[in-house]
């Protein structure tokens, strides 16, 4: 057992000898500060990479991962990623990203009483709930089990753009954008569930409108007084 725990730091060495041979420069310039344009929100799942599936680099993509992606506005840890993404970072996009074969969506598709992972799996419950008629209609368990991947992907998108910060950002600086994604690991391909995130944020602001404070709307018309360059 300490032979396998050892092994990831002879790995570190590995890594950080053939990044140095890359570029010698390479850890200077990574401590110097982070610019990410993305913020990634996935499942905690080991199979799935968020920077090796895209091809990204360190710094490239800020990351924030759990159970089935879910983003409950209760949860302290991935409200306030995103509101640090937002204003801090800056991110212009958003990617909520499942994966088919996802073991907590599979777990909340299972009538069983799971203990403490119950209040967490009852968000994607509630998803199966909104869904039920269209679920239940699909006869095939597995394309229910993948629907239901992806209807968890589409929830989770509208629950990040109720929040406060992306809608009062989006509406000043006309980003961030959010994406739903869902990861095939039996091809290997990143689907784009296409959702429209501008359509999304009008149909819900006649009750989830937050941009409506004096220092929102202050800091748009000071952006449309300066001058373009």
């Amino acid at each position: 057992m300490q032979k396998s725990y050892n092994v990831l730091f002879e790995n570190n060495k590995k890594w950080l000898e053939s990044k140095l041979a890359e570029n010698k420069d390479f850890f200077t310039t990574l401590s110097a500060t982070q610019t990410p344009e993305y913020l990634y929100i996935g499942c905690s799942d080991s199979r799935v990479s968020a920077e090796e599936m895209m091809g990204m680099k360190p710094g490239e993509l800020f990351v924030h991962r759990n159970i089935a992606n879910v983003v409950n506005t209760l949860d302290m840890s991935s409200t306030a990623v995103i509101q640090y993404a937002v204003e801090h970072l800056q991110v212009k996009h958003i990617i909520v990203c499942g994966h088919y074969g996802c073991g907590g969506i599979k777990a909340a598709m299972t009538p069983e009483d799971l203990g403490l992972l119950n209040p967490w799996l009852r968000t994607i419950r509630d998803v199966y709930r909104l869904h039920q008629g269209e679920l239940d209609a699909i006869t095939d368990e597995q394309k229910r089990y993948d629907r239901l991947v992806e209807l968890n992907v589409q929830e989770q998108c509208i629950n990040v753009i109720k929040m406060a910060s992306v809608q009062e950002e989006y509406l000043v600086d006309e980003y961030p954008v959010v994406h739903g994604w869902v990861f095939d690991m039996r091809t290997g391909k990143i689907i784009d569930l296409e959702i429209d995130f501008e359509k999304i944020l009008k149909d819900i602001q006649k009750i989830y409108n937050l941009t409506n404070s004096n220092w929102v709307m202050s800091r748009k018309k000071n952006n449309a007084d300066e001058p373009h360059q």
